[in-house]
Formats: C-alpha cells, sequence, structure tokens
C-alpha cells in the first residue's frame, strides 16, 4: 500500500501534468485520479478540493524550479547577464510546460482566490530571486541612487511574465519585448557614466515620477 506522502506526490504531479498537457478546464478530480492511479476520493480527503490541490502542486513545482536556478542567480554579477539568465529560465521553463501552467493559473485566479493565491506565490518566489541580484549588482551604483529594487524587480518579474504568456501567441513581439529589456540594461549603464551633476537632476526628476505616481494610483475616497 503507497505511503501518505507517496499518494499526495503522485496526486501533485498528476494534476500538474493534466493542466500542462489538457488545460485547467480538464483538471476535474475524475481525470486528476486516474492520471495518479488513485480514488479520486483521496484529493479531497488529502487537499481538501481540486484546486487546493492545484495549488500544492503549481507551489511545489516553482519552488523546485527556483531552487534549481538559484546558483546561476547567484553568479550574476551584472544587469545584461540577470536578462541573460531570465532568457534561459524562459527557454527552460517554457519547455517543461510551466510556462502554460502560469498562463492558466493566472487565467484562473482572475476568479478563484486559490488559484489567485497560487498564482501570487509564484511571482512573490521568483521577484525575490530577481531583487537579491538588484540588490547586489545595482543598488550599489549611480543607477541604484533612482531605483527601488523592490520595484523594479517587480516590473521585471511582471515583465518576464507577460513575456512568457505572450510568446505563446505571437513570439515575434515576445522577442521585441526581450529586445526592450535589454534596452533597460544600455540605459543604466549609461547613466552609471553620468556624472554627479546630471546624476542629481535626475534623483530630483525621479522624485517628482514617483510623487506623480502616487497621486495616480491613490484610491479614490468613496463620497458619502
Amino acid at each position: 500500500m503507497a505511503s501518505t506522502a507517496d499518494t499526495k506526490e503522485r496526486l501533485r504531479l498528476a494534476a500538474f501534468d493534466v493542466v500542462r498537457t489538457k488545460g485547467l478546464s480538464a483538471a476535474s478530480a475524475r481525470a486528476i485520479g486516474t492520471a495518479a492511479g488513485v480514488n479520486q476520493a483521496l484529493i479531497f480527503y488529502h487537499f481538501g478540493t481540486v484546486n487546493e490541490l492545484i495549488e500544492a502542486a503549481s507551489n511545489e513545482a516553482v519552488e523546485r524550479s527556483v531552487a534549481r536556478y538559484a546558483e546561476g542567480f547567484s553568479q550574476v554579477t551584472s544587469l545584461a547577464e540577470l536578462l541573460e539568465v531570465g532568457m534561459r529560465v524562459h527557454d527552460e521553463e517554457r519547455r517543461r510546460g510551466h510556462v502554460a501552467v502560469m498562463a492558466q493559473l493566472m487565467a484562473g485566479g482572475q476568479h478563484d482566490p486559490v488559484l489567485a493565491r497560487a498564482s501570487k506565490h509564484a511571482v512573490g518566489l521568483w521577484t525575490a530571486q530577481v531583487r537579491s541580484v538588484l540588490d547586489r549588482v545595482v543598488a550599489p551604483t549611480p543607477a541604484g541612487e533612482l531605483l527601488d529594487s523592490a520595484d523594479l524587480a517587480s516590473a521585471i518579474s511582471a515583465g518576464f511574465i507577460g513575456i512568457e504568456l505572450l510568446h505563446g501567441v505571437d513570439g515575434a513581439s515576445a522577442d521585441h519585448a526581450f529586445a526592450s529589456l535589454d534596452r533597460l540594461n544600455a540605459l543604466l549603464t549609461t547613466v552609471n557614466g553620468f556624472g554627479p551633476t546630471l546624476r542629481a537632476a535626475l534623483r530630483v526628476a525621479a522624485r517628482r515620477l514617483g510623487t506623480r505616481a502616487a497621486r495616480l494610483t491613490r484610491p479614490t475616497p468613496s463620497r458619502k
């Protein structure tokens, strides 16, 4: 008889594979149970709901992926290298089918809080990896004086995720978007070469833009 740990692992792997190959709409308890070779009732016994099983499967897959690339991120010494690692992650994760699963979860998460939570967890793990690089290679530079590493990490992660999803429907546009991210590296390199006077002017401009952005994103007070 299979152990509880083995049964749960088989269910997680089966759930991920069903979403990867057939889509979220096909991920029923029966389909997952059949793929795992276990009684579908065990899904509800061990995980509560099908979506909570899918969440657990996604979390496990993302955590393994992040661990797989952790060494590569730790060796990055420039934004250009970060983008190179990002491209490699993009290609490998697409090949593994993880991008397809992320697309399904993010779409489903628009209407389901469990899938939204799974998507947020995945994005958070990748963003943390990106931020660790930015804190090391960008924050100590003049460009780092103008940019908040947390905000930039979120922007880069969102950009990569959007590009990954776009790649499935318009590869040419996705390639152009990657080129735009590469130009970001050229821009920051240029800023790092500016003298102190020009950098001071840029800091003032950056603060003004930050203030304006805060006003635009501030919730509008409700009228009673």
